[in-house]
């Protein structure tokens, strides 16, 4: 038994998610939803970028970026990620670790056609992680893209989504002196039970 309670209370970390979520959009300045995401190469050698979180589904977290870029080839090749989200001005932040799989039907669909144009066209033109000679190469592609795709473009093969199942979830909040409040939520696979701790600071 631990002693939650206040912004930690509650037995479902989805939904603890998505309220610390909710609560950060009135207060961040930008990309309440952002996230560093972790991957290693086939040497073990870590990366991280920051991306943003598009959906937290009842069991999973999706977000959306090329297959042909080097993090869709380490989360590809490893099956797994972890990442981040930090919010300065809550002094908040949620870690999650677990196993990633491709969301590449009609979610990706859909939420490629909820884009902005442009970043449709976009996503058609970059070949993400490639060397690109110069800025103006990158625009030349773009007008490329946008000729070629008009103005309503399906989404490319290419790019996707991909769905990361906890099996680790840890809510961090400040606390005075660093002391502060960490909970885990742990399970052996994806239909275990969750385990949660109170951790040291």
């Amino acid at each position: 038994m631990t002693d939650r309670d206040g912004i930690f209370a509650g037995d479902d970390p989805f939904d603890l998610t998505r309220r610390w979520l909710s609560e950060a959009e009135a207060t961040e300045v930008n990309d309440p939803n952002a996230i560093a995401l972790s991957t290693v190469d086939s040497t073990g050698m870590p990366n991280v970028r920051v991306v943003l979180l598009k959906q937290i589904e009842d069991d999973a977290f999706v977000f959306y970026t090329n297959y042909e870029g080097t993090k869709a080839q380490e989360l590809d090749a490893s099956g797994r990620a972890a990442f981040v989200m930090h919010w300065k001005s809550l002094r908040r932040q949620i870690r999650v670790r677990g196993l990633v799989t491709r969301e590449n039907g009609a979610q990706a669909d859909a939420y490629y056609r909820s884009r902005d144009l442009n970043s449709r066209i976009g996503a058609w033109a970059s070949a993400q992680s490639q060397p690109v000679e110069s800025r103006q190469a990158l625009m030349d592609r773009v007008a490329a893209a946008t000729q070629a795709q008009g103005n309503d473009p399906d989404r490319p093969p290419f790019w996707g989504g991909y769905r990361l199942r906890p099996l680790e979830i840890e809510f961090w909040a400040d606390g005075a002196y660093r002391l502060h409040d960490r909970f885990t939520w742990r399970r052996h696979d994806l239909t275990s039970e969750w385990q949660i701790q109170r951790l040291f600071p």
